[in-house]
């Protein structure tokens, strides 16, 4: 199909803001309509347990992998438009100072720094002891958050256009957004408020670290760059046979054996005349004679 072929080449040609987007897209669709089928057979849709982070430590044992999955799922829709919209935003500011290898390093680095800070808290804290066993934490916001703060703390001067406020220097937008993490801990939504934190801070250590000249996202690019020399396709290795090398003397005898075969060959001709020549002889002093 054409869209299938189309969605194909702009994700191998898109920016990285372009590929999150359409895998975070993929990752619900794929969600979404293996609920479809639980729903119709009235079971409990427990699949998406096993990609969400859960607050245990003995249960994240089990499934460790979700330390990143989750920071890729989302359920709802709202959920996952108005974080795709912010990294859609924010990501663009972001490429203005950085390249796009450090905008998906920071991506994991924020999400799995918001994932740590969350299952901490949780074992930490005794008001979240009886919540513990029943928590799990998916979506994205951890990861784009930890882009969007890299921008504030980049250039906090840099004016951005609210709807309804008008022209806001980041930095305002910046300050509003960790009081409110700060404050909503103690709101319903304690484990995504910590996780939002932990993005903070992850963004916040990036740009502090990178004004000394040091790179805390490059362990992340280069477990990137090694998943995908994994999972690309290797060249075929090409076969090629050389004839082998000969060495002086080897040279010195088959150049001599050509020689005496050719002065036979003239001596026949002088002889026997030329079509005399058998088809090989007639080859041989062809070559000869180039």
């Amino acid at each position: 199909m054409d869209i299938w072929n189309d969605i194909k080449e702009s994700f191998r040609d898109g920016s990285v803001i372009t590929r999150l987007i359409y895998v975070n897209l993929s990752v619900f669709l794929v969600f979404r309509i293996i609920h479809v089928f639980y729903f119709l057979s009235g079971q409990p849709f427990d699949l998406i347990q096993w990609f969400e982070l859960p607050a245990g430590l003995e249960q994240w044992l089990r499934q460790p992998w979700s330390l990143v999955s989750y920071m890729f799922l989302h359920f709802r829709f709202l959920h996952i438009l108005f974080n795709l919209l912010v990294l859609y935003w924010f990501g663009r500011i972001f490429l203005d100072y950085y390249d796009q290898d450090h905008l998906l390093g920071l991506y994991l680095f924020g999400g799995i720094a918001g994932g740590l800070l969350y299952m901490a808290a949780y074992n930490v804290f005794p008001v979240f002891a009886v919540s513990v066993p029943v928590s799990h934490l998916l979506g994205a916001s951890a990861s784009i958050i930890a882009v969007l703060i890299a921008a504030v703390f980049r250039d906090p001067d840099r004016k951005i256009q609210l709807f309804l406020i008008g022209q806001v220097p980041l930095k305002y937008l910046g300050v509003f957004m960790i009081i409110s993490y700060i404050l909503g801990i103690s709101t319903s939504n304690a484990g995504g408020n910590l996780a939002h934190l932990g993005g903070v801070i992850a963004g916040w250590l990036f740009v502090n670290r990178a004004k000394m000249g040091q790179d805390v996202v490059k362990p992340f690019i280069k477990s990137v760059d090694w998943l995908s020399a994994l999972v690309k396709p290797r060249k075929k290795i090409r076969i090629v046979h050389r004839q082998t090398s000969r060495d002086d003397y080897e040279y010195n005898r088959q150049r001599a054996a050509d020689h005496e075969e050719l002065n036979r060959i003239l001596d026949k001709i002088g002889t026997e005349g030329y079509d005399s020549l058998t088809k090989q002889e007639k080859e041989t002093l062809f070559r000869h004679g180039k």
